[in-house]
């Protein structure tokens, strides 16, 4: 049941699979490579020996039979590539279910649903749809009646993993370049292809590659470092111009974000696509360099490390050589565009592997407030992707907008502990 309602889900997904480290996509292996790409043994008798007449011949004596060769060991198997396991459980087993307030996870999973076509996920929404306005206690029991607790088991075994935050930042820029706004935001080039490997190798569902045509083959696209030295042809594509390099790295591994143009007005932009480059975290580089503590290695930390190093800082940003194009977006009272495509809810959309966990599904959470001892225990709903966000039990908490889910987003790195509520089988 789970294998299947994850192809279905898999092939009902049309986005991308996310952002380069929370909102935000780009293929996480080199595709490139993908394309380029009775005897039977004797016996002797000896010799005849001719006797006297007087004398009986002699016996003849046969030679020796060789031993028959030992039947060699059959090779053992090669056992099977470990795989994350999803391990049902009853609710109870959930730390804090009883006291979490459903209903804001209620109606985000509800939210998702209009883009949720895979069964028998959808027919769930449609009996959950007239319980938007129920009781708490009827959208519970809803949720137990339908959902089947499952915990996520990574593939070596381990049932802890990462959560990190995320959020939507604001920028200050203009539409034209100026001696202050000099960083560009760059709309997806002309010359960006982009291969669904289904198409061609169907046991490569749900990647993708991303490249460039050079007479007549397909190469890795420019890099960040070829990018920001104006070495690929990306001119014409800018969408906005902004004023601080280290906001613009950071907004494209949010993958959304607004920006405020002078005359005050604001203007919403989010992920459009990626360069095809894995993603490759600065802040861990700093800390393996001895340039920073490995509990300095936030987001706060690293800006902090921008203002005071900035001859060394253009060649640390060229170290991930994954970039993020943007579009222009409507702005809303709700959140930014997640990879299922509908606004993310502050504080109950999450950031997930969808290889994993698929889209759409409520989540059960089980971690403790950014730098902090305090349970954070919550359903939420798995709508959003991301380029560092791989793996079994590893997840990414939207916190919303603004300095101050900024400052929640920078500090959370925490332990996890993850469950995914499966569609009972009926």
């Amino acid at each position: 049941m789970i294998d299947r309602f994850r192809q279905a889900s898999n092939a009902a997904r049309e986005r991308d699979e996310g952002r380069d480290s929370s909102g935000r996509t780009g293929l996480r292996l080199s595709a490139v490579a993908l394309l380029l790409l009775a005897g039977c043994s004797t016996m002797s008798t000896g010799p005849i020996v001719t006797a006297k007449p007087a004398t009986p011949p002699a016996p003849v004596t046969p030679a020796p039979t060789p031993a028959p060769a030992p039947t060699p060991a059959p090779a053992p198997e090669t056992p099977p590539p470990a795989v994350p396991q999803l391990i049902p459980v009853p609710f109870t087993d959930l730390p804090g279910w009883a006291e979490d307030d459903v209903t804001a996870a209620f109606l985000t999973f509800l939210q998702g649903c209009p883009n949720i076509k895979s069964q028998p996920l959808a027919a769930i929404c449609t009996r959950a749809l007239p319980l938007g306005t129920a009781t708490a206690a009827a959208q519970r029991e809803f949720i137990e009646a339908e959902f089947q607790p499952h915990q996520v088991v990574a593939a070596d075994g381990k049932t802890e993993g990462l959560i990190t935050g995320y959020y939507e930042p604001l920028l200050r820029g203009s539409r034209k370049a100026d001696a202050r706004y000099r960083f560009p935001v760059y709309a997806p080039p002309d010359d960006l292809i982009s291969v669904e490997l289904a198409e061609l190798y169907p046991e490569l569902k749900g990647m993708r590659l991303r490249g460039r045509l050079v007479s007549r083959k397909v190469v890795p696209y420019w890099s960040r470092s070829d990018i920001d030295n104006d070495t690929a042809p990306l001119k014409g594509k800018e969408i906005l111009w902004v004023d601080d390099a280290v906001e613009l790295f950071f907004l494209q591994i949010q993958g959304s974000g607004r920006v405020r143009l002078e005359s005050g007005e604001i203007v919403r932009v989010g992920y459009a696509d990626q360069n095809g480059h894995p993603y490759k975290s600065i802040g861990r580089l700093l800390v393996e360099r001895g340039e920073m503590t490995i509990d300095k290695a936030s987001m706060q930390g690293i800006r902090a490390w921008g203002r005071d190093n900035p001859q060394k800082l253009p060649a640390l940003l060229a170290e991930n050589p994954s970039y993020v194009f943007f579009r222009e977006l409507q702005l809303s009272n709700g959140g930014p565009i997640g990879a299922l495509g509908v606004p993310l809810t502050t504080g109950r959309s999450l950031a997930v592997d969808p290889r994993v966990v698929p889209l759409g599904l409520p989540v059960y959470i089980s971690t403790t407030w950014p730098n902090s001892e305090m349970a954070l225990n919550r359903l939420m709903a798995a709508q959003d992707t991301g380029g560092a966000i791989k793996g079994a039990v590893r997840a990414d908490f939207f916190w919303g907008f603004g300095d101050e889910a900024g400052d929640l987003a920078g500090r959370m790195r925490q332990p996890l502990r993850l469950w995914v509520l499966m569609p009972r089988v009926k």
